[in-house]
This record gives C-alpha cells, structure tokens and sequence, in this order.
C-alpha cells in the first residue's frame, strides 16, 4: 500500500511539473513586454507589425513564424469577405435543429461573456492583461485581441467568461468592444463544438487548404493562386507550385457579439453594423 501510494505522489508531481513548464511556456508568451525571435516576415502589410510574429502560438497553429504571419494575414483578409458557406479556405460547421436546452444554453453563454469582459470596455484593460493587437498598423473591419494563456486553457476547459480573443472596432478615439471569440483545437469533433457551443445557434470555422509560396518568392508571389484567397487548394497543386502546404491552420474559432439584440445577430459569422 506504501509503495502504491508512493508511485502515485511520484507520478502526480511529475504530471504536475510538465503542466507548469508548459503553462508558463504559454504565460510568457502572453506577458506584454515578452517577444518572440525577430523573423522576416512575409507581406508588407506584416513587415509593420513585428508583433504579428508571435500569433505563430496562436491556438492550433504549427507552422514557422514565417508561414504563421502569411496565414494569418489571409486569414484576417478572409475573415473580411466570409459568407455563410463553406470554400476550399474555409470550413464551417452545418446548422443543426435546435434541441430544447439550446437556446438556454446559448444565452447563460451570453450572459456569462458579457460580465466577463466588461471591464474590457476600455481596451487599455484588456493589453494590461495580456491581450496583443493583430497587425493593429493594417486596416480592419474587426481587430483581434488575442491572450494565448486563455487559448491554451480553451483547449481543455470552457469558461464563458474568458474568450480567447476580444474583437474590437476602431474608432477615431481607440477601440470599441463588439464582442469574442472562442476557440477549440482543430481535432475537435461537431460534437464536442456542439457541447461548447450549440450548433443550432451558432457556426464554428477554421482556415483551410493554406498554400504558402516559396520563401523565396513572397515579396513578389502571385497571391491570386497562393494564401488563403488563392485558386490553389490541393496538397498536389501546391507542390506543383513549389509551396507549402497546411491542410487547416489555427483550430476551430466561433464569434460572439453579446451586445447585438437577437440570436442570429450576437451569434453571427461578423459584426453587423
């Protein structure tokens, strides 16, 4: 009985001591003034925005810092032009019928977000906390503020409160809070999404059938075919093309605006204005 209680405090710790190491991995990361490797990056837009670099840690992405900042640039362009359909970049959850604890569900979701970033109301708030601007030197409808501590937490447990990211409009005075995302790890089933967040209500998507143009050549690609609005969308045709290829980057990711009046509008793919 000693020994088998022994075993088991030993391999506690043990267990204990790799989440720490990788907790505080993910904490540094989140920490203001903590920067990863200065890398050349690969659009001019990016070029402005060094911060950028580090969303190579953002949620289910694993790829070079490089190939990070090219993703998600396409991938904050993408966000801008979405519709309500899936396309060879992007993949998004089918509606399901409503079961009878759905809506309810939905809204203790809404009730819960909205207290809990309130405070975020005033985006010094939220950097003070850890949240980083994406690319905030490149025009967008929506800004991404992003904590990589939350994201990390997001791929085990679910707390309405603590979005991955807080979305914000620019306004000529800073930035005005309009609502969060969510996230889950891109092997996570319809299921388990719909556990999180009810399918009946709301669309999960994640960015797909990324092809990155030879490091060489991106300064000058031909970004009609390459990215995630290009006409390349195959592993074979981006080979072809001498580029890289990443079937999903990021993971699954869900908009919320809680402030909006309906249902369709709080839980709707963008920001109506």
């Amino acid at each position: 009985m000693f020994a088998r209680k022994t075993i088991l405090q030993i391999l506690t710790n043990a267990a204990i001591g790799v989440g720490a190491l990788f907790l505080v991995g993910v904490l540094l990361a989140a920490m203001p003034n903590h920067h990863a490797p200065t890398v050349a990056l690969t659009t001019p837009e990016a070029a402005q925005d060094p911060q950028s670099v580090e969303h190579a840690s953002m949620p289910g992405m694993k790829m070079d810092a490089d190939d990070a900042s090219t993703g998600e640039h396409g991938a904050m362009l993408d966000m801008q032009h979405m519709h309500h359909a899936d396309t060879p970049h992007m993949h998004m959850t089918p509606s399901r019928p409503q079961a009878a604890e759905d809506q309810k569900r939905a809204d203790d979701i809404v009730e819960q977000l909205r207290s809990g970033i309130e405070k975020y109301k005033d985006y010094h708030v939220a950097l003070n906390d850890g949240f980083k601007i994406f690319m905030p030197n490149v025009p967008q409808q929506e800004y991404h503020f992003t904590n990589y501590a939350n994201g990390f937490l997001e791929a085990f447990t679910f707390d309405p409160a603590r979005p991955t990211s807080l979305l914000y409009r620019k306004t000529a005075v800073g930035y005005e809070l309009v609502g969060a995302m969510y996230t889950m790890p891109k092997r996570a089933s319809e299921e388990q999404l719909n556990e999180r967040v009810p399918l009946s209500v709301a669309t999960w998507h994640q960015h797909t059938n990324l092809c990155i143009p030879p490091k060489g050549d991106r300064r000058h690609a031909d970004w009609t075919k390459f990215g995630l609005r290009g006409s390349i969308a195959t592993e074979a045709a981006c080979n072809a093309a001498g580029g890289t290829f990443y079937p999903v980057i990021f993971g699954w990711m869900v908009h919320v605006y809680p402030y909006e009046d309906s249902t369709p509008k709080i839980f709707a793919m963008h920001h109506h204005d």
